[in-house]
């Protein structure tokens, strides 16, 4: 079985492009970078993976995806090879992505981008999106 499920943000917007024939598909390619488990010297480390998204998926990234933003993909591993201009062999790996996912609200991810912005002290919502409850309300609430 081959499948893989990352969790990472952007690099940098989709590149896209379409193929030719009589129904152009959509190719969308872009890097993510999946933080690792464990920490080296105390500093965070990264992989930057290729990803590659077909038809609907790569129309998916054009309209939606944008660097910076946080998703969860599912797909599959594919390496391959191909001579360069210079006569040397380069090996490839990228995931070829069948399902996105945000891994984040948008609102969240736009605090995460603008670092000078400040939360709202009249919002109504939390960090996570969700509406804050007033205390003393709990007897009219419909459920316990």
């Amino acid at each position: 079985m081959n499948k893989a499920i990352l969790v990472g943000r952007l690099t940098r917007d989709p590149e896209v492009r379409y193929s030719t024939g009589d129904n152009p598909m959509a190719i969308a390619r872009y890097t993510l970078a999946v933080d690792r488990r464990f920490k080296r010297d105390n500093e965070a480390t990264a992989d930057f993976i290729n990803c590659v998204a077909f038809g609907k998926s790569g129309e998916f990234a054009e309209k939606y995806l944008r660097q910076g933003i946080k998703i969860i993909i599912t797909g599959r591993i594919q390496t391959g090879s191909y001579t360069n201009k210079e006569g040397q062999k380069i090996y490839t790996t990228e995931i070829v992505v069948e399902d996105h996912e945000f891994a984040e609200s948008k609102s969240s991810n736009t605090t995460q981008q603008n670092n000078n912005s400040r939360p709202n002290p009249n919002s109504t919502e939390n960090q996570a999106g969700f509406m804050n409850i007033p205390d003393g309300i709990d007897e009219e609430l419909p459920f316990s």
